[in-house]
């Protein structure tokens, strides 16, 4: 078998399928596509919390020691960065390095449920104008194979020239019509790979910063938790301190306490002495 007869081949295939097939395949990956969209959207919008009030309520509960409370605020929380922290609240009794471990295990988990699907839209954003592309390449095929038949002068004897003349003007003037039918196919299947493409692409992109964003959130709102925990570890988060008059007047006291014992003991060895005289 020859180069020629397997060129052949593949192009009498591609002409024969024609670029249906690729439009088919598009509009069947244009609703796959939908579908992910929405339900990423209703998954996103699901988790949405005002992560600023969170911190600030959080942070209050955890300077009062209220641990259980910090765990009920963050249990009524819908978003993936309560889930996280919530992660490290439970094993806060362990100390800081086992509530940093269990959030970040916590966190690995979420990321991995917020980017779900969105690899699809990805390959096919950056996919599907090489599909249209395909499609077009095929009309393109489909295009000159109709012009070739135009110019296609059959060989016959000197009896049939003037059936053979007729045969041709009339395969002429179809052979345009084809033509451009062909080529026409060709370019929808181009625009249809370009309207698949871009809404993949942008719903990609806005949904990996919606990703990206929620995961810097779960790091500030962990280090609200981490802070609370060395802090206690290492004894600097006491109760409230004594009023500053009170705390002015101790140290004058136990001053004053000390000078009064001083004297005393210096005017000790005198009256002994005198004692003994």
């Amino acid at each position: 078998m020859g180069n020629n007869e397997i060129i052949e081949r593949v192009k009498n295939a591609m002409v024969g399928a024609g670029a249906a097939w690729v439009l088919w395949l598009m509009l069947i990956l244009s609703i796959v596509s939908l579908a992910i969209m929405l339900e990423r959207a209703w998954l996103y919008y699901s988790l949405r919390d005002d992560v600023g009030t969170l911190m600030r309520e959080l942070g209050k509960l955890l300077r009062a020691g209220d641990l259980e409370g910090a765990r009920k605020r963050l249990e009524a929380s819908p978003s993936a960065e309560a889930a996280v922290v919530l992660a490290g609240v439970v094993e806060a009794n362990y100390g800081a390095d086992a509530a940093s471990e269990a959030m970040a295990g916590a966190s690995a988990l979420q990321k991995t449920k917020l980017e779900k699907r969105l690899a699809y839209l990805g390959t096919l954003g950056n996919n599907a104008p090489f599909i249209g592309l395909l499609g077009t390449v095929i009309g393109i095929v489909g295009a000159f194979e109709e012009l070739g038949k135009a110019h296609a002068v059959p060989v016959a004897g000197a009896a049939a020239n003037a059936a053979a003349s007729a045969a041709q003007a009339a395969a002429s003037t179809v052979a345009p019509a084809a033509v451009m039918n062909n080529i026409a196919e060709a370019l929808v299947a181009t625009a249809v790979g370009l309207l698949v493409a871009i809404p993949a692409v942008a719903a990609f992109n806005m949904f990996q910063r919606i990703v990206k964003t929620t995961l810097a959130n779960t790091d500030a709102l962990g280090h609200v938790l981490l802070a609370y925990l060395k802090s206690t570890e290492r004894g600097l988060l006491r109760p409230a301190a004594a009023p500053a008059g009170a705390a002015s007047e101790t140290p004058a006291r136990a001053s004053g306490q000390a000078k009064a014992s001083a004297a005393r003991v210096s005017t000790n060895p005198r009256e002994d002495d005198e004692g003994a005289n």
